[in-house]
């Protein structure tokens, strides 16, 4: 019997696009670029998003190569936040649709960046992952908000420091065992 080897995706949904009505004194810039998503996606729309930039990027070959495999297992408009699964095989193909995507699948979706944040073999390092993220988001919103962090806030979003997971991480919670200590960073 032959077992099928799937990857999963962590990806995050980085907002390009300030709304007007939004104070940048009153929110946290880290918060701006992490909103909410609208409850208007679903994840039918999102893989059907995915699937015709595959199509447009790959052609028949890589939508028939994708088609069967691709679902989505997580998706939480909350955090901006989902988790794709798709065959090892052809994971690649999927990372590069999402990195083309400009905008949400819907209608009159706004402008965002597809951030693959990990990928692994197994659905709980991923899940792990996203947690871990979640809380070093919190985190990072609160020191800015009280004036301790001074760096620029888009730069620390993307920028993958495992020395300043690691301080956060200690400063946020010290009875946390989160897996920061075991040098565990991920690729973004």
């Amino acid at each position: 019997m032959v077992r099928l080897k799937d990857r999963y995706l962590l990806v995050n949904i980085i907002y390009t696009d300030v709304p007007a009505g939004q104070s940048k004194s009153s929110v946290a810039d880290v918060l701006l670029y992490n909103q909410p998503t609208n409850d208007d996606l679903r994840p039918q729309s999102l893989l059907k998003g995915i699937r015709s930039e595959v199509a447009s990027l790959f052609g028949d070959c890589g939508s028939g190569a994708i088609g069967p495999s691709l679902q989505v297992k997580y998706l939480s408009p909350a955090t901006s936040t989902f988790i794709l699964r798709v065959s090892r095989a052809h994971y690649r193909i999927v990372w590069a649709a999402l990195s083309f995507m400009r905008s949400i699948p819907i209608k009159n979706g706004r402008p965002c960046i597809f951030r693959v944040v990990r990928v692994s073999g197994t659905i709980r390092k991923v899940e792990q992952e996203a947690i871990r993220r979640a809380k070093l988001l919190v985190l990072a919103a609160k020191e800015e908000m009280s004036g301790k962090n001074s760096t620029d806030a888009l730069g620390a979003l993307l920028r993958n420091d495992a020395q300043q997971t690691r301080s956060l991480v200690m400063r946020g919670n010290q009875d946390d065992d989160s897996g920061a200590e075991d040098g565990e960073v991920s690729e973004g």
